[in-house]
């Protein structure tokens, strides 16, 4: 007979594996992205060498692709988990999230093959369809402090809208405004959400860490950010650019504050504060391109690839770990995904700014790192996003 003190002590058995992918929403989106992301800029740099062909001239493709296709998959399943956490009620789980996963997966396959009408609108139904399962969740919570977010989503689909008004000539206006306008708006989405969790992480993982902070300060450099982004935008160049120069200088600041040096031994906290460094180093970057100095692809990229792309696999890596049960520490795939992020960036940046003779090659190496950093994400977290959590929880 067993008594009951061996109960106790005899290891817990794992939960048997069931099928779980549309449990939670980072599980689908996640996937999807990390798959997308690898794949379409190995095709971005074919079209760019005129190997292959897509419905629209390249750039546009390229650009919308990577902001409403890639980095908007992250940020709904990113944030179809969270509102969970900020709520405690459920988020698109099942047949829902299954649904909007095949909108988003469609509207992939429209901008890629078809690009007429009928695909914009596809494309142009996914943000409007996420933003209100999420708004509804948010609302019955009164989760008063998120209302910010629906109102970004809607304002980001708004631009899509325009995007796509402007590629098919409804609008007399240059297409690439609204997604300069989007990389803007995700980049204010991206420094309102790192300044809550980045400096949270750190102080939670490094005991007594020393870090400075002030709400007042925070909110001036959020402001400052946002108002640089859309003066640029808007091509107000003479007013812009020192505007961008001040907001570099306070996101600069509110960044050395986090403490990012006492990260520097934990890969899922140096992504982040590396990441988050590119924000004041893309506005340096607009700001001389305001000035004549610089091509305006540089602060672009900056802000797309090392900003954004930096944050997302840091993200994607961290909040799927935790969310599928298993210990927050990051592996060497883990890291050599990050390391292949920044060199992309740094490698994309530097080329244009200091080795303009070699901005083919700088794009040809970053496409390499970037599609092996995301190619590496889906491989290894394919089976955990796939099978419900071991310790048997829900999500």
């Amino acid at each position: 007979m067993i008594t009951l003190n061996e109960k106790l002590n005899q290891p817990m058995t794992p939960a048997p594996a069931r099928f779980a992918l549309f449990a939670l929403g980072f599980r689908p989106f996640y996937l999807l992205a990390a798959a997308f992301a690898a794949l379409a800029i190995p095709a971005w740099v074919l079209v760019l060498s005129n190997v292959v062909s897509v419905p629209m001239p390249g750039v546009l493709w390229h650009a919308h692709e990577m902001i409403f296709g890639f980095a908007v998959a992250v940020i709904i399943g990113f944030l179809f988990t969270a509102g969970r956490n900020w709520t405690g009620l459920p988020t698109p789980t099942g047949a829902q999230l299954a649904a909007l996963a095949g909108l988003w997966l469609l509207g992939r396959i429209g901008m890629a093959f078809s690009g007429g009408a009928v695909a914009a609108a596809i494309d142009v139904a996914f943000l409007p369809a996420a933003a209100v399962a999420l708004a509804l969740v948010l609302i019955k919570a009164e989760s008063r402090r998120n209302y910010f977010i629906i109102v970004l989503l809607s304002v980001l689909a708004l631009a899509n809208i325009a995007f796509h008004l402007s590629r098919l000539e409804v609008l007399a206006s240059d297409p690439l405004r609204p997604l300069w306008f989007a990389l803007g708006l995700i980049t204010v989405l991206e420094t309102v959400i790192g300044g809550r969790v980045i400096p949270m992480f750190t102080a939670s993982a490094l005991r007594g860490v020393k870090q400075w902070q002030n709400r007042k300060f925070e909110l001036a450099a959020i402001a400052m950010t946002a108002i640089a982004l859309l003066l640029w935008v808007l091509e107000f160049a003479a007013i812009g650019a020192p505007v961008a120069a001040v907001a570099a200088a306070l996101q600069f600041a509110r960044c050395i504050g986090w403490n990012p040096w006492a990260a520097r031994r934990t890969p899922l906290l140096w992504i982040l504060h590396l990441a988050h460094l590119w924000i004041p180093v893309g506005l340096t970057l607009l700001a001389f391109v305001q000035w004549g100095v610089l091509p305006r692809s540089a602060g672009v990229h900056a802000l797309a690839i090392g900003a954004t792309g930096g944050l997302i696999i840091g993200m994607i890596t961290r909040t799927a770990l935790g969310h599928t049960g298993r210990m927050l520490v990051a592996g060497k795939i883990e890291v050599i995904a990050y390391v292949s992020v920044q060199l992309a960036a740094f490698s994309r940046v530097l080329t244009m700014i200091a080795f303009p003779g070699l901005a083919l090659s700088g794009i040809h190496l970053a496409a390499a790192l970037w599609a092996l950093a995301f190619g590496l994400y889906f491989i290894r977290y394919l089976p955990w996003l796939i099978r419900s959590r071991p310790d048997g929880r829900a999500g």
